[in-house]
């Protein structure tokens, strides 16, 4: 028998701050991270270890018999988040319609109710897992008793006896206890030995056994440990006393109350619908649910469509194609295809979606349109695989090419892109519903199932239902009979239509019509143009760095193992860990990770790279490594066989702040100074000797449109005159004339100036520029001294996040922070340091967007050779043509300084040259 016993407060704080950075918000802005982190969790156990028997412990309300003996446990805490708060109701409705039993004791903490239960159930036969990340339980395993420990990227370590003993350096378990009474514990403020670490607390317990041994034999320690150890003796004794889980709880095991019992499917639904969990609650209804049927509504001639629609029925659960009313055509005849062509001409509008063989727009191959111009109204048109296609699209082209004709998708770019393949170039007004859920909700989901299950309470025909999930044995679109691709293909178009006409309203009334019509949507245009245009690559310069770059990794390699005095795998941050902090005892505060070993990340690395030659040339070892499987590597696989090109894929509805990112490659990760990066932009070279590559980037666009937003004067004053702001502001903090100014003094001011719009910290100021705290402050006064405006403007930003809940750019983009008010100090600053930034960066990607579709445009109007080919942070990039180069520098330069008036004049740079390197 198995009997899973869950810490829940571990396991909801874990699966909150896992999702920290992208929380999941459902429709009605509601942060559910915290309960699908959990669900998720308990459904994973379910399927892993199939558990016989299982119960979650609750920490009671109030406080336990260890706040009462010391009034600080746990006080260093951080309030509970907000959204934990909210969540733990929901949560325990959860757990009970699972029917599992809740523990909750007064005045003990969960881990004395889990490890008393353990106890019991062991001597009952059990095989008992404690489901916690916390490493206090460790002292609780036994033969039959397991600590079920989460890991980081979904996986699990189970823990032993041999294996706390191994990973803690241990004799017994119970020496956790000792351990922890020793070396304290900051997550639950109890204070330990100060100055005794996990390593001195390990040696010590090697030599004495127990906490009691070591009191009683002080006489044999020398040193200061000797005096830390008597000084402290009754701290050490009550800590210990503190980390003592206890397992005589007042509590009895009930095996019968925990045996695991098929789920309350009701009660979970009814959760989860409210949630908006829609994947869990398809897990509960089953794919039986989900198949096809072909409704008795389903016309197939053109003729019999009747003038009333009967109305949607009237459902709890959502709406499908079986409970739909609908009349969806099958237009599989030279007649049909006429006659659809010459409606959808007449029309002011309709929705539109291709189906094709492919996920690549380039490579793809047409298996057939849909159109939809009414709602539950819509047609297929299947395309064959021969050469008739073109005789099957043809009807369709007017339409498709009147620019009278506004043209409605969900990821319209893609279908743009297809049929340009297919020599047909859509034209006219676009109504994207993925670009107009993402400036509605940023940062929730924009896949259309996920729409219309949470906006039109419809569940679509998913699409393994027709090709199979996801694998070598998924088939192509083309091998689905033509009667299901088409149910399938026009309920794609139907919804479409409908979930335009459901944002269209909201999109009003939030204010976003302007940034929809005038940015977002035109841009779909141009990013489609930029990526089947792609850019070209010299793969024999590529070639030649990665060998340069493979003989450098070999030079350092050898040179790391010269430092360190020993050869170890440099790829292995476990085996780094053991050098740096083992062996060299570079930090002795090093804590280990929830895996059991060191942490040796870039941020880490970083703090250390001046107390030992060695982690500087890790540093550089990584750098290089990351590079050349990522780019140099990389870059060359992703030709494509056809154009010879390289064709990212921008994505316009990712990031929060509005700024495009890139996929396959990412292009905006590429380093831009260091010698690496020259020799991957020089790699991106223009398309021809009759052409050159051009690039044009912004001059400090966000400190431009930070003066801006504060009206600081003299920031405002510096940018008028033409001054280096980083110059001048350093002249001013330090006082002193601008020509005085030294290189590091401008190097701290640049910092700060970049740093204090991402909300930078004394000691994140410091960290970064390796000076003492101090001076980290008196430049961060000197600062706001020099601009005080600029400190009123962060503080007036996270005034207004705080009244209305989010912070708009200069067009009116929102990002949204639901975490402002927080009384949990890390996720508050984490909001209020994206109250100040978002109108910044959120400003600057719209700015360049907004260049963008204007210097497309310019560009199609005086038709143009030259293109648009890349678009990165701040800088376009164009392959243009010599005899084109003067007038593309008149348009692009006019249209990215004169994009908008601000207080500030925008100034772009600009360089030409045969490759990217060249033009930087």
């Amino acid at each position: 028998m198995k009997l899973f016993l869950i810490d829940a407060y571990a396991l909801i704080y874990r699966s909150y701050y896992a999702f920290i950075k992208n929380p999941r918000i459902n429709s009605k802005g509601m942060n559910t991270s915290a309960i699908f982190g959990f669900i998720n969790s308990l459904e994973d156990i379910f399927k892993r270890e199939n558990p016989t028997h299982i119960a979650v412990g609750f920490d009671p309300q109030g406080p336990t018999f260890r706040h009462e003996a010391y009034e600080r446990y746990k006080a260093q805490r951080e309030e509970t988040p907000e959204v934990i708060r909210q969540s733990v109701p929901i949560i325990r409705q959860i757990i009970e319609a699972y029917g599992i039993p809740i523990l909750e004791v007064p005045r003990y903490e969960a881990d004395d109710t889990i490890g008393t239960i353990a106890k019991q159930a062991e001597k009952e036969g059990f095989n008992v897992y404690m489901m916690t990340p916390d490493k206090d339980y460790g002292q609780l395993v036994s033969e039959h008793i397991f600590q079920y420990r989460p890991k980081f990227g979904g996986d699990y370590e189970i823990l032993g006896v041999e294996e706390v003993l191994k990973k803690y350096s241990l004799t017994s378990p119970t020496q956790m206890i000792d351990l922890l009474g020793l070396m304290g514990d900051s997550s639950d403020n109890i204070p330990g030995c100060p100055g005794v670490g996990e390593k001195t607390a390990q040696k010590l317990l090697s030599d004495f056994g127990s906490v009691e041994n070591l009191l009683a034999n002080t006489g044999q320690l020398k040193g200061s440990i000797k005096s830390k150890i008597e000084t402290n003796e009754e701290q050490i004794r009550f800590s210990k006393f503190l980390a003592t889980i206890v397992t005589d709880v007042p509590i009895r095991f009930e095996a019968e109350q925990c045996i695991r019992e098929k789920p309350d499917q009701e009660k979970l639904i009814s959760i989860y619908t409210d949630l908006e969990f829609r994947t869990f609650i398809n897990k509960l209804i089953g794919e039986d649910k989900k198949s096809i049927s072909k409704p008795s509504a389903q016309l197939s001639i053109f003729d019999d469509i009747p003038e009333d629609k009967p109305a949607s029925s009237e459902i709890s659960q959502p709406q499908s194609l079986k409970t739909t009313p609908h009349h969806y055509f099958l237009v599989d005849t030279e007649d049909k295809r006429a006659e659809l062509g010459k409606s959808l001409s007449k029309q002011s509008f309709f929705a539109f979606d291709t189906e094709t063989d492919g996920l690549d727009p380039l490579t793809a191959r047409l298996v057939g349109m849909s159109f939809a111009i009414r709602e539950n109204e819509a047609w297929y048109v299947p395309v064959p695989e021969s050469e008739d296609w073109k005789q099957t699209v043809a009807p369709f082209i007017p339409a498709l090419e009147n620019p009278g004709i506004m043209k409605i998708g969900q990821n319209i770019k893609f279908d743009l892109i297809v049929m340009r393949q297919h020599e047909v170039k859509i034209a006219g007004k676009l109504y994207d519903t993925m670009v107009a859920h993402y400036l509605l909700n940023p940062e929730l989901r924009h896949g259309m199932d996920y729409l219309a299950e949470t906006y039109l309470n419809y569940q679509p025909v998913s699409i393994e239902t027709l090709i199979g999930p996801k694998g070598k044995n998924q088939r192509t679109m083309r091998a689905v009979p033509i009667q299901e691709i088409a149910e399938y293909a026009a309920e794609d178009a139907d919804i479409t239509l409908k979930l335009k006409n459901f944002f269209e309203p909201l999109i009003k009334k939030e204010g976003f019509e302007p940034l929809l019509q005038e940015i977002e949507l035109p841009l779909i245009y141009v990013l489609a143009d930029i990526e089947r245009t792609g850019v070209t690559l010299d793969t024999q310069a590529l070639k030649e760095s990665s060998e340069e770059m493979t003989k450098e990794l070999i030079r350092l390699e050898k040179e790391i193992y010269q430092i360190a005095g020993s050869t170890f795998n440099i790829n292995s941050p476990k085996q780094v860990g053991e050098i740096l902090f083992d062996r060299l005892q570079l930090d002795e505060r090093a804590k280990k990770t929830k895996t059991g070993s060191y942490s040796t990340n870039e941020e880490t690395l970083e703090k250390l790279r001046s107390k030992h030659p060695l982690v500087g040339k890790l540093l550089e070892y990584r750098g290089l490594k990351k590079l050349l499987s990522t780019y140099i590597d990389a870059l060359p696989q992703l030709i494509n066989p056809v154009t010879k090109k390289i064709h990212t894929s921008f994505n316009q509805t990712v990031t929060a702040t509005g700024r495009l990112s890139s996929t396959n490659p990412n292009l905006q990760n590429i380093p831009i100074r260091d010698e690496i990066g020259r020799e991957i932009r020089k790699a991106f070279t223009s398309d021809n000797a009759d052409c050159v590559f051009f690039s044009a980037d912004y001059s400090q666009i966000e400190l431009r449109i930070m003066a801006h937003l504060s009206g600081d004067p003299h920031m405002i004053s510096a940018f008028q005159n033409g001054e280096d702001i980083h110059a001048s502001t350093a002249a001013k903090i330090y006082g002193i004339p601008l020509k005085e100014v030294t290189s590091d003094m401008r190097r701290k001011a640049k910092t700060a100036n970049f740093g204090i719009i991402y909300g930078i910290s004394v000691f994140g100021l410091a960290e970064r520029l390796s000076i003492p705290r101090s001076e980290s402050k008196e430049l961060i006064d000197g600062y706001f001294k020099t601009y005080p405006r600029v400190k009123e403007y962060m503080d007036e930003s996270i005034r207004t996040a705080k009244e209305k809940g989010y912070v708009e750019t200069l067009f009116k983009r929102k990002r949204f922070l639901p975490d402002i008010n927080s009384h949990n100090a890390i996720v508050r600053g984490y909001a209020e340091r994206n109250a100040i930034n978002a109108p910044i960066q959120g400003s600057a990607a719209d700015i360049i967007k907004l260049a963008m579709v204007h210097i497309f445009n310019r560009f199609e109007s005086k038709r143009l050779k030259s293109k648009m080919i890349l678009q990165v942070h701040d800088e376009l990039n164009f392959n243009v043509w010599k005899d084109e180069l003067e007038e593309v520098r008149k348009i692009v330069l006019d249209e990215m300084e004169h994009v908008i008036s601000l207080r500030v004049p925008l100034i772009a740079d600009c360089g030409v040259g045969n490759n990217w390197l060249e033009a930087h």
